[in-house]
């Protein structure tokens, strides 16, 4: 059994809505994504009861998205977490309503906000983040719900980078209610090799998100697609394989994930070219 291969609403929209998500949805449908990733960036974008119903029409699995935007975080320093703590559990009760099992994102600071940290400040901040996310995985674990926490690139963030780094963090949380979600985009940048990165995540892997290494196309670019896959098998991962890439044509998601040019000839064809090298990869992988 291969894999399912979903894609990200982001890849032609932001902000994701109730007037946007029927035509997105049935358009990752119609080019044979089999699961979806939902952004929920503001409470209230898109109605969960509304949106579970369509998804159950088309046959596609949805993944619960989470954006940590300015303000957003769960260290006190970077942002207000009590917040930050009622959107998560917005985002989980939407996963609850929508028949999600996983929530993710980079679940600590606000994309782009970056401080430096001695030892004894890292261990503190650490110890924070452990403390606020406990009750979010508690929830999580209850609701048959899986937090699945982003690290992210340098440039994006100062406190998780890699895997290590997050097990590390998280460890005595990992498990029924928390997870790790991993994205090919920051593995290329901050892992020596994203291959044995992902063996040692293994089961703590609760998410995977794809895309080439600059954003753009998977299979038209430099990841060694073959290992990454092939590692995941031998992690166990047989989740979802979320396709994660952003339009240049919204101002404010253009200027948040640094897209300054077309990544492809367009963004059907980013998709459906992902699509199709996934699922002839991922099928070898799996098969030999």
């Amino acid at each position: 059994m291969t894999r399912r291969i979903g894609v990200n609403t982001w890849v032609w929209a932001s902000p994701l809505t109730d007037d946007t998500l029927p035509a997105l949805a049935r358009r990752a449908a119609a080019l044979g994504f089999e699961a979806i990733e939902l952004p929920l960036e503001t409470p209230g974008d898109w109605d969960a009861a509304g949106a579970r119903d369509l998804l159950h029409e088309l046959d596609l699995e949805p993944v619960v998205v989470g954006a940590m935007g300015p303000g957003r975080s769960l260290v006190a320093r970077a942002g207000d977490v009590a917040a930050t703590t009622e959107y998560l559990r917005t985002c989980l009760h939407a996963a609850s309503t929508i028949g999600a099992t996983r929530v993710a994102g980079p679940f600590y600071a606000p994309t782009g906000v970056t401080w430096r940290m001695d030892a004894a400040e890292r261990a503190a901040v650490e110890a924070e983040l452990r403390d606020n996310l406990r009750p979010l995985a508690d929830q999580a674990a209850d609701l048959g719900i899986r937090l699945a926490v982003e690290p992210l690139n340098r440039y994006e963030t100062s406190l998780l980078n890699t895997v290590d780094q997050a097990v590390a963090a998280l460890g005595p949380l990992l498990g029924d209610g928390l997870g790790l979600a991993l994205d090919t985009y920051h593995l290329n940048i901050e892992e020596k090799r994203p291959q044995d990165a992902i063996r040692r995540a293994g089961a703590a892997i609760a998410h995977v998100q794809v895309c080439g290494s600059d954003r753009g196309t998977v299979g038209e670019d430099h990841t060694d697609w073959p290992g990454i896959l092939g590692a995941l098998d031998d992690a166990g991962y047989d989740g979802v394989l979320g396709l994660e890439s952003f339009t240049g044509e919204n101002a404010t998601i253009a200027v948040a994930a640094s897209v300054w040019r077309p990544l492809a000839v367009s963004q059907d064809a980013l998709a459906a070219d992902s699509l199709a090298y996934l699922r002839a990869h991922d099928a070898k992988e799996h098969h030999g």
